[in-house]
């Protein structure tokens, strides 16, 4: 059976909103289809690059993009009843404008035709496989984000907000020990002004950068460099803290017992250095995290360790639990790493824990620990010893040393 074409689809009165990408090549570069899809809309909207290339075919009203972006939505969906095309960058749904609205209007009501991504371009000029590399949008975000894909022999594409943001993101790779690191700046990718550009991170000092532009980094990391592994469990010495840390063993474990998914929220209840909400976040880009601290000071220190880290999202509460914990997202998993003695902190802690979500208690002291046999004995769930020793140097000899044990309750809600 042949499937009809789009164009007979938009027909029915429901399909009102068209989402059409459109490259620096203009109105050249759309299909018959993107068009028409343009032409006959009653409002077009879009930024004003987007509106200046497809002028030549809009007979509707040119809407550029409110200020704040945030009102855009509302904006579009006040239309609904008219014909209404969207214009994008690129593939709309690639961290594109088409994500936003799918939140608000069913696929139903609108058909899409994307245009390449400035990532397919790029990979295309680059002769690099796209299912092989990073692809990182830095466009509105925090750089450090560019943090965790940073690994020897890496392969990365970092979209960038702007003209400045290439000499800002090579600033960054030299800081972290990756100055050796050949980046290529692609501009403005499938029009007139296309330029592509090569230097290193740490020799950056390419000028009159195009505002649109897509930068190619070819990872080559320092002894010294900084690199995030993938594994739970990071270096101590790769966080800053003041002594207060789930250490790295302790916290490989713990992380397993809180067993990330995608998508899920963790609280992290007397974060110290926030060590576990941080590597709750690396586990995948959807993780979300709050680290609850009552001291400024390490909240400070926690905020520090998210950015460099490239895990900027990461929340931090200060305050006192439970008091603090009131309004707060509920959460999928808890880590109790801190003041589990104090009253009303576990109680508080299972309260807020949804269905089917885990609560992880790592305990030091005997008071603790009697906490958690009494909570054991009382709920169920597991509970475990971990011990660990290091080799150390005994008088002219090695022998080992043992850290204090912990005790770890791990209970699911039912």
């Amino acid at each position: 059976m042949r499937a009809e074409p789009i164009m007979r689809e938009t027909a029915p009165p429901k399909r009102w909103l068209s989402i059409v990408g459109i490259g620096e090549d203009g109105v050249e570069g759309l299909s018959p289809i993107a068009r028409g899809l343009v032409s006959s809309a009653d409002v077009v909207f879009g930024g004003e690059r987007h509106l200046n290339l497809a002028a030549p075919l809009i007979r509707g009203r040119a809407t550029p993009w409110p200020s704040p972006f945030s009102r855009a939505v509302g904006e579009v969906l006040a239309e609904r009843g008219r014909q209404v095309c969207v214009l994008a960058s690129g593939d709309p749904f690639f961290y594109g404008v088409g994500s936003v609205l799918a939140n608000h209007v069913a696929p139903e009501e609108t058909v899409v035709v994307p245009a390449p991504s400035a990532f397919s371009l790029a990979a295309a000029r680059l002769g690099w496989t796209l299912p092989d590399i990073a692809l990182v949008s830095l466009h509105g975000r925090e750089i450090d984000r560019i943090r965790p894909h940073l690994h020897p022999g890496a392969r990365v594409l970092a979209l960038t907000s702007d003209s400045a943001g290439p000499a800002a993101l090579a600033r960054l790779l030299a800081e972290a020990g990756f100055g050796a690191s050949p980046l290529t700046v692609l501009e403005a990718l499938g029009g007139a002004h296309e330029r592509v550009r090569i230097t290193t991170a740490v020799n950056f000092d390419l000028a009159n950068v195009a505002q649109l532009n897509t930068v190619a980094i070819e990872v080559v990391a320092a002894t010294d460099a900084r690199v995030i592994a993938y594994a739970s469990g990071l270096a101590d010495a790769l966080f800053e803290h003041d002594g207060q840390i789930t250490k790295r063993e302790i916290r490989a474990v713990t992380l397993s017992s809180l067993a990330p998914l995608r998508g899920q929220l963790l609280w992290d209840i007397g974060a110290g250095s926030g060590s576990v909400a941080v590597e709750w976040m690396l586990a995948d880009p959807s993780m979300r995290a709050i680290a609850i601290e009552a001291r400024p000071d390490r909240a400070a220190r926690i905020r520090r360790n998210a950015t460099c880290f490239g895990v900027p999202g990461l929340e931090v509460v200060e305050g006192q639990a439970p008091h603090v914990l009131a309004g707060l997202a509920p959460p999928d998993a808890i880590f109790v790493g801190g003041g589990a003695s104090d009253e009303g902190v576990l109680d508080a802690a299972i309260t807020a824990l949804r269905s089917g979500g885990r609560l992880v208690v790592n305990a030091v002291t005997l008071e603790t620990e009697a906490e958690l046999i009494a909570r054991h004995a009382a709920l169920g769930g597991e509970l475990i010893r971990i011990a660990v020793s290091r080799a150390a140097r005994v008088g002219s000899k090695t022998g080992w040393r043992p850290a204090m044990p912990v005790t770890q309750w791990l209970w699911v809600k039912p």
